[in-house]
This record gives C-alpha cells, structure tokens and sequence, in this order.
C-alpha cells in the first residue's frame, strides 16, 4: 500500500513539474518577457512570421487564459448543480476548439503542435490574426476587432455577430485597453530586453 502511495505521489510530482505556473506579474509584459525568456522570444518570432505586435498577441493570452497553460472551457451544470459537458474543445494558452486547431496545423503549424505548449499558442494567436487581416482587412494592431474576429469567426464577424453581444463588446474593449497598456510597456523596455538577452 506505501509502494502504491508512493508510486501516486510521484505522479503528482511529475505532472506538477510539467504544468508551467502563470507568470509572476500578469499585468507587467516587461516583467513578464524578464521572468520568462522563452515567451519573449516566441513573442518576437510571432511578429516577425505574421505581423501581430507582442502587446496584441500577449493581450489576446491573458484574456483567453490568464496565462494557465491547461485551462479547458468550463462545464456545462445538470439540474444546476452536477458538472456536466464542457461547453466547448477550448483548451491551452490561447482557448482554442478543437476545428480552428486543426485548421492552424494544417496551414501554418505540424502535427506535433499543441495548445498547452506556449510557443505553439502564440504562433496561433499570430496566424489567425494574420488571416483577420487578410480576410477581413483587419489591422494588424487593432486589438479591439481582431479579438471580436477571434471570439466571433470570420464568417461571423463578416456577418456582424458580434454587435448584438454587448458582453463580448465589452470584452473586446478589455483586450484593447490591456494590449494599449503593455504596448507602452513595451516601449520603455524593449531595448532594454533585446541587450539582456543578448547575454544572458
């Protein structure tokens, strides 16, 4: 029975290890590129591969996820109490259902590609904002509607879904506020951060 106990213990210990906790200061991209060296530079790589600024793809992060790397939709309530189905595939950094998923691999990702790897996350955040753009004549710096083409599809923000959602309205306006706010953090240390990694 300890053998049994132990074995478990591991287990957690193990799965614990593997699940990246969320930044320090969520609210901070400075602090957050400083803490993790790794999400800076997929930041950077995403910009340079579709165009989506580091303040806009971060923003999209928070607001899907708070930065929980294994985060899944909530569940559905039975009689309003029993946990039931989930009220959709969402899951990973950036909230993503399972269709849109395999549309990313497909076109722009590989097979090994996953929505709880960070990396992976952002580079999706980039391409699907990237599509926006070029489906839909997006900016590529317009937080506040490409986040609404995000939530609503492209078929239904072309169709304007979204503007009888007041809630997703108001979320959207977060999401446009919060990539504002780090887009100015950003400015003060981007160069500083470009010479700390240079060695470190």
């Amino acid at each position: 029975m300890s053998q049994r106990l132990l074995f478990l213990s591991s287990l957690i210990l193990i799965f614990q290890a593997c699940t990246v906790p969320p930044p320090e200061s969520p609210n901070d991209i400075c602090g957050i590129f400083k803490e993790r060296r790794t999400w800076y530079k997929a930041a950077r790589r995403t910009e340079k591969k579709w165009g989506i600024p580091p303040h806009v793809t971060m923003a999209f992060i928070f607001q899907e996820s708070s930065f929980r790397q294994k985060v899944k939709a909530e569940r559905r309530k039975l009689l309003w109490i029993i946990p039931w189905k989930r009220k959709s595939s969402a899951k990973g950094y950036a909230q993503v259902i399972d269709g849109t998923w395999e549309q990313y691999v497909q076109a722009a990702g590989g097979m090994f590609s996953k929505r709880t790897d960070f990396n992976d996350a952002i580079d999706f955040v980039g391409w699907y904002n990237a599509q926006s753009h070029k489906k839909l004549g997006i900016s590529k710096s317009n937080a506040r509607a490409l986040y609404l083409a995000y939530h609503e599809g492209w078929g239904g923000y072309k169709r304007g879904s979204h503007k009888k959602k007041r809630d997703l309205i108001g979320i959207a306006g977060r999401v446009e506020k919060r990539a504002s706010m780090y887009q100015a953090q950003y400015k003060k240390c981007k160069r500083k951060l470009r010479r700390w990694f240079i060695f470190f």
